[in-house]
């Protein structure tokens, strides 16, 4: 990990949003100032980075993400994003970020129609982002999963360009949880600093509270590495 003295990252918190606490302490874990952010502000506090962390913003009304998309906060964010900024989207954050056309395709009803919740395991295709790079192309990583809209769905050449410009960043490893196309459980931007996710790495960033590893029971922590990754790219930026 590279400590960052003084990096101020944004969880926005929506109405219905409900890990906005474990995503801040995820950001305290990792060595940065969570900073606490509403979604009717449009002033993002002059954080280095943001995270839209998971639930069901606005009760999943319409679809899952789709007023969120039109909030103060998210116009913010947009201009931020388009920037440069790093923004991470978990779970409804990753619905948000496709309903800002921050990232393409969509998300929609799992394809068994139930609310999964279980420890997930993924591939890491894509070490390179904002919010990967402590990772290693090929590593496998376990990381608790929650979501009734986590199928991942896109035309064919919106998949093809995905895939072609190494923009997947995780594949569903062993059994897909949701029905997302080609596995995809996360996908990044052209310029690698918008990555969005259905798995919550904030639900394992300590050990004693997360999945079960070769530590141990519940001594997961493989979701640290995405909030140390922002930092060591807030330093090389």
């Amino acid at each position: 990990m590279t400590p960052l003295s003084g990096a101020r990252i944004g969880v926005i918190t929506f109405p219905g949003t409900l890990d906005d606490r474990d995503a801040a302490r995820a950001v305290r874990l990792a060595g940065a100032e969570a900073v606490a952010l509403w979604h009717a502000d449009a002033d993002l506090q002059g954080v280095d980075a943001v995270v839209l962390p998971g639930g069901f913003s606005y009760g999943d009304y319409l679809r899952a993400g789709a007023i969120s998309r039109f909030a103060p906060a998210m116009t913010a964010v947009v201009d931020a994003a388009r920037g440069g900024m790093p923004v991470l989207g978990i779970c409804n954050g990753f619905q948000i970020l496709t309903e800002a056309h921050l990232l393409p395709g969509s998300m929609i009803k799992n394809d068994h129609l139930h609310f999964v919740c279980r420890e997930q395991s993924m591939i890491v295709e894509n070490a390179k982002t904002a919010w990967t790079n402590q990772f290693q192309a090929g590593q496998r990583i376990t990381i608790p999963l929650k979501n009734q809209d986590g199928q991942f769905v896109a035309d064919e050449h919106t998949l093809d360009e995905l895939e072609g410009e190494g923009r997947v960043v995780f594949r569903y490893d062993g059994w897909n949880p949701n029905g997302s196309r080609r596995n995809i459980a996360g996908i990044t931007n052209e310029r690698g600093n918008v990555v969005g996710l259905m798995p919550h790495p904030e639900h394992a960033v300590e050990a004693g509270f997360g999945p079960a590893s070769a530590e141990g029971p519940r001594a997961g922590t493989d979701g640290l590495a995405f909030f140390t990754s922002v930092l060591s790219s807030l330093v090389g930026a």
